[in-house]
Order: structure tokens, then C-alpha cells, then sequence
């Protein structure tokens, strides 16, 4: 049997499935704005923003000295994705043998 690796993904990528509930909510044209900016890739819902910020927000409480760390690799690999040097799901699993 295939050894599972842990690829420590963040709290905020992980999928609840189809059952989850669904609610609207209204926002300042502004706070959207700002949404809009802090998406890495076009099909990022707005779920998946602002559940990285919440992410974000509570690592920052619980360890802030790691948190300013984590915050400027956050910022360093987003730069990475918008220039395109990123790997696909696929080329991730082929280099991890998954």
C-alpha cells in the first residue's frame, strides 16, 4: 500500500464537500473590490478568499512572530502564480508519485 505524504495544505484549501450550506451575504462594492484583489486565480470563489483571510487572521493571533513570516511567503508565492511558475495538480501528483 502507497505511503500517504503529508503536504501540509493549509486549512482554508480543504473541500467540505457538496453539503455545505449556502448564504449571501452584502458587501461594500469597495470590500469586493478588494476581494477581486486578493484572488491568486480567476475560478478562486469568494469562499476560498475569504476563508485563506480568516486563515491568515488566526495563525496571526496564535504565533504573530511566524505570522509576519508566513505572511511575506504568502505574498512572495502569489507573485509566482500571477508570473505563471506554478505546478498543476497533476504535475504536483507525478513529481510526489501519487
Amino acid at each position: 500500500m502507497a505511503e500517504t505524504k503529508d503536504l501540509s495544505i493549509p486549512e482554508y484549501t480543504k473541500v467540505y464537500g457538496d453539503c455545505m450550506s449556502i448564504t449571501t451575504i452584502k458587501i461594500h462594492e469597495e470590500t469586493k473590490l478588494e476581494l477581486d484583489r486578493l484572488r491568486e486565480h480567476p475560478s478562486e470563489s469568494y469562499d476560498e478568499v475569504i476563508r485563506k483571510a480568516l486563515s491568515i487572521i488566526k495563525t496571526a493571533k496564535k504565533e504573530p512572530r511566524l505570522s509576519k513570516w508566513a505572511i511575506e511567503q504568502i505574498e512572495k508565492s502569489r507573485e509566482q502564480v500571477k508570473k505563471g511558475k506554478y505546478l498543476t495538480l497533476e504535475q504536483v501528483e507525478k513529481r510526489f508519485g501519487l
